[in-house]
């Protein structure tokens, strides 16, 4: 079965967000597999707003370890409280950084990345994962992208 997303790029950033998440649920309900959850919302992210580079990273070991992304290639590891990532799983918190270059200890996978929006996937409270969206653009994350992939980012809760 094919599946395809209604996207309708004249709507303003936050409808785009409207649109798309109930799609994503759609997607992902009913798949037990979580890399298959995991690949869909990062390529339906990418698709729908041509982000830079957005993917998870997932908690194994006491790190973030690399799962499934779309852009370049990345880090594969990342410790906890290090670069933007590490950082929103030690706070679990979201983290808006408009400008990485000043964002102390950032880790530059990519030097194409100018500014990042970090979210935690939290399963009962402990931080599982974190979505990690970058931009080629200064200062191209704001509130409406935290809200809507903070929402976004409690329906992945259950899928862990």
């Amino acid at each position: 079965m094919a599946e395809e997303l209604t996207l309708d790029s004249t709507l303003t950033k936050t409808e785009q967000y409207r649109q798309l998440l109930p799609q994503i649920e759609a997607l992902t309900t009913g798949e037990p597999d979580l890399v298959a959850n995991l690949a869909n919302t990062v390529a339906a992210l990418r698709q729908a707003f041509g982000f830079f580079w957005v993917g998870f990273y997932l908690v194994k070991d006491n790190e973030l370890v690399l799962g499934p992304f779309q852009g370049p290639i990345a880090c594969t590891r990342i410790r906890h409280g290090k670069g933007v990532c590490g950082s929103s799983w030690a706070q679990a918190a979201t983290l808006l950084v408009p400008d990485v270059e000043q964002f102390p200890g950032h880790i530059a996978c990519s030097s194409e990345s100018k500014s990042e929006i970090v979210v935690p996937v939290l399963k009962e409270g402990v931080v599982v994962a974190v979505l990690d969206v970058d931009s080629d653009q200064l200062n191209d994350f704001d509130h409406d992208d935290q809200q809507a992939l903070e929402q976004l980012m409690t329906l992945a809760a259950n899928w862990f």
